[in-house]
């Protein structure tokens, strides 16, 4: 009877180790935080935060030793993987939408002061013109492993899709560790598998409602399994000039102003974060309409519009299935 009590007391232990349970880490990372959850036993920080390190070597733009700052210096380089992954889906997402999205757009980003780079004293649309010669990914190209610009003025940020890219990196690294069941946050871009262990259900993540005194409250939460979102919004970075004008941080990359479109939040979910980062940049400036229109021949995408009507109040509006 003894030995009966003992081995079912060594099962019972052994049971609740082997029990399933979320880790959670947290930090900070290119120049936000970031959290990730998941179901296992291991820690994984110091992978993590080498994975991170490499990136930021990579594309970093405030990092003036990173691949990208050489190569916005014009030195000669080779470019690692994660470069080439970004730049090619860049070139593939500037051709979707027909320019929207265009990281060449950095030096003008700069001069507006919402870059890593001095901002231009007494910008004018001369100056403006003059910068936008250098725009345009069709003046960057890979060759044998290295980046060639067309135009040396070029100026690449990958700030508007490294953020996603990164979190993606990290989801992948945990499916390599066949991780079932996580969420990867970064800066509010987030992709995750499986669902929430502790809760017995899907990730729920919720989308801020735009504020422009720094408060944060949540004008939707929703449920994700298997997908990622990322959000972009002007509510949080802005100027104002002498006049008290109001400008976003999202520049035009085909007229180099600040965006003026009445959407002030757009949400995308797609497969991974990295697409679903650049395309909400891309949305931005892009405007409600032709948002809509783009939508149609991409039913992969769905998005969630915050946005000003005529009485400045806030409205939403969900497209392509966006949960509700």
């Amino acid at each position: 009877m003894k030995k009966l009590a003992f081995i079912l007391l060594t099962l019972f232990i052994f049971s609740c180790e082997k029990e399933p349970k979320n880790i959670k880490l947290s930090g900070s990372v290119f120049g936000t935080s970031y959290s990730v959850i998941y179901e296992g036993h291991d820690n994984f920080e110091k992978q993590f935060d080498s994975l991170f390190y490499v990136i930021n070597k990579s594309m970093s733009t405030y990092q003036v030793n990173s691949d990208i700052s050489k190569i916005n210096r014009n030195e000669s380089i080779i470019i690692d993987e994660h470069f080439k992954k970004v730049f090619n889906t860049s070139k593939d997402i500037n051709k979707q939408t027909d320019g929207a999205f265009d990281p060449t757009i950095g030096a003008v980003v700069n001069a507006w002061d919402f870059g890593p780079e001095d901002k231009i004293v007494s910008l004018d649309s001369l100056k403006i013109d003059s910068l936008m010669l250098n725009v345009g990914l069709d003046k960057v190209t890979i060759e044998n492993g290295s980046i060639r610009k067309l135009q040396l003025g070029a100026f690449i940020d990958f700030n508007a899709i490294a953020k996603g890219y990164a979190v993606d990196v990290i989801a992948e690294f945990l499916e390599y560790k066949n991780t079932s069941n996580y969420l990867v946050e970064i800066g509010g871009e987030i992709r995750c598998k499986g669902q929430n262990i502790e809760k017995n259900s899907a990730w729920t993540v919720g989308i801020d409602k735009p504020s422009f005194d720094g408060t944060q409250t949540v004008i939707k939460a929703i449920q994700l399994t298997d997908e990622a979102m990322a959000t972009s919004g002007t509510y949080r970075k802005f100027k104002i000039d002498e006049n008290g004008k109001r400008y976003a941080h999202i520049i035009d990359a085909k007229t180099g102003y600040p965006s003026q479109t009445n959407l002030l939040g757009i949400s995308v979910i797609t497969r991974d974060c990295m697409t679903a980062d650049a395309y909400a940049t891309a949305f931005k400036s892009m405007g409600i309409e032709n948002v809509k229109h783009f939508l149609q021949l991409h039913p992969e995408l769905k998005v969630f519009l915050i946005f000003e009507n005529e009485n400045q109040e806030l409205e939403t509006l969900s497209l392509n299935g966006f949960p509700e």
